[in-house]
């Protein structure tokens, strides 16, 4: 299988080029619309976007690890990071972790059976003052405890859809 961009994207990378004098300089933006067609950052998507910005692999691969945005295998449909820093700790990000491992059976790093959860420990989502906070894919849930996360889990199961930053867990 060829990896490639598929015709809208081909175009919105064209778009994103433009703005850049040096191609290597649309490097994250690349890799974040890699990442959104391709669900997840394998070597051979990492490979194609260097050709496709004339810059060597290993500098593609650095970003990747560097950034821990960017998702290098599967982390299912719904990939929980729980804010694992001084502040979200205090104000109770040790229960949320226990409460996903203990409803989800996954420990840190893994992804459930059915690939539609992930639980990931991430320092400081930048959101101290709605602590604790929880980022499913690219939404922030803020000021969670346990019920409120089980609700979450529950809703997400059942296929209501993040609309806009944290609308389902307030």
């Amino acid at each position: 299988m060829t990896i490639c961009f598929n015709p809208q994207n081909k175009l919105r990378f064209e778009n994103t080029l433009a703005k850049y004098e040096i191609k290597a300089s649309a490097l994250l933006p690349t890799l974040w619309l890699a990442q959104e067609q391709f669900e997840f950052l394998t070597p051979e998507v990492m490979d194609y976007v260097a050709q496709l910005l004339e810059m060597p692999p290993a500098h593609v691969y650095e970003a990747v690890t560097f950034y821990i945005m960017y998702k290098k295998r599967d982390m299912g449909k719904f990939c929980l990071q729980v804010c694992n820093n001084i502040t979200c700790s205090m104000m109770g990000s040790e229960d949320l972790i226990r409460l996903i491992k203990k409803e989800l059976h996954i420990g840190l790093n893994e992804v459930t059976e059915d690939k539609m959860f992930s639980l990931v420990p991430v320092q400081c989502l930048g959101s101290c003052d709605t602590a604790p906070v929880v980022q499913v894919n690219d939404d922030y849930c803020e000021n969670l405890n346990p019920e409120k996360l089980r609700e979450l889990i529950i809703k997400l199961r059942a296929g209501i859809v993040l609309e806009g930053p944290g609308i389902p867990c307030q």
